[in-house]
């Protein structure tokens, strides 16, 4: 029997100080709703056609900017993988933003 898997090599990383865990939520949320805040003050300011386009184009921006923070950090042996926006703000948080040495004890 073939089994066609990808082997995992490294796990989602884990965030340790509350700064670093701050940060990764705060990008986890500017992936998640940036393009709807921005269709929202689109359709305050002006009407809400325009509100809509700007929100589509919000979200094709959006998308490039997860497909570029996904492929800068992730090992390419596991791109291959679906992440939702908490896995990828944990690895460009821990990859990127808080690179925490290893503990010597």
């Amino acid at each position: 029997m073939q089994t066609d898997f990808i082997n995992q090599i490294e796990p989602t990383p884990k965030l340790h100080t509350k700064k670093c865990k701050f940060v990764a939520f705060l990008l986890k949320i500017a992936l998640q709703y940036l393009p709807l805040l921005v269709g929202v003050f689109f359709w305050y300011l002006y009407d809400y056609f325009i509100a809509i386009g700007i929100f589509l184009f919000s979200l094709l921006v959006m998308g490039i900017v997860k497909s570029y923070l996904r492929n800068s950090v992730i090992p390419l042996s596991q791109q291959e993988y679906n992440y939702n926006d908490a896995g990828v703000a944990d690895w460009y948080t821990a990859r990127m933003l808080c690179i925490e040495l290893p503990q010597e004890k």
